[in-house]
């Protein structure tokens, strides 16, 4: 068992790896994963687009490679400021795998609707593009949406992605960020 690794922090967020105790307390319902994170949990919980399908893939991947600790899924913790008076969940993301041998990682996210057009989505991207760029054998970031999904795609194009595949996967579209990013 390796240490857990540290979260990404970002100017408001903290981004939290999602340990397999947490994912599996998540299945049992959102008060269970509040207790496991000792966060508050929204009762809107979970973000679009963040099943329970979802959420049994990363503990599986966690079983058979201790390197999706640091490269899996993350919690996007809000901490206590004047926009809220308690550390809260607002939404769920983060890295689909360890980088390829060419050094090219996948990224996701999904901020909860009643926290969304805040900018925590751009924060949270910014921190994961700064946290694997910072790796130094990471040269190249890629992520998939939809095409319906407007502001995911403002949140990609906003924190320096650029569309290089309109879909060649029915129904999905992909980006790529080249380079390294400072928040």
């Amino acid at each position: 068992m390796t240490n857990e690794p540290e979260p990404i922090r970002t100017p408001r967020l903290d981004l939290i790896a999602g340990r397999g105790t947490v994912l599996r307390a998540e299945l049992e319902g959102r008060e269970s994963l509040e207790a496991a994170l000792g966060i508050h949990i929204p009762h809107t919980w979970p973000p679009e687009l963040y099943d329970a399908d979802a959420i049994r893939w990363m503990p599986a991947r966690l079983d058979e490679d201790s390197s999706f600790e640091t490269w899996g899924f993350r919690y996007f913790v809000l901490r206590p400021s004047s926009e809220s008076a308690a550390t809260v969940a607002v939404g769920a993301g983060g890295y689909k795998g360890p980088p390829t041998p060419e050094g090219t990682v996948e990224i996701g996210y999904s901020i909860l609707a009643d926290y969304q057009r805040r900018g925590f989505a751009s924060e949270a991207v910014r921190g994961l593009l700064d946290n694997a760029y910072a790796h130094g054998d990471i040269t190249r970031v890629i992520a998939e949406t939809l095409p319906e999904l407007e502001p995911s795609i403002g949140v990609l194009r906003k924190t320096g992605f650029e569309l290089v595949d309109d879909g060649s996967k029915p129904g999905v579209i992909r980006f790529e960020h080249v380079g390294v990013v400072h928040s």
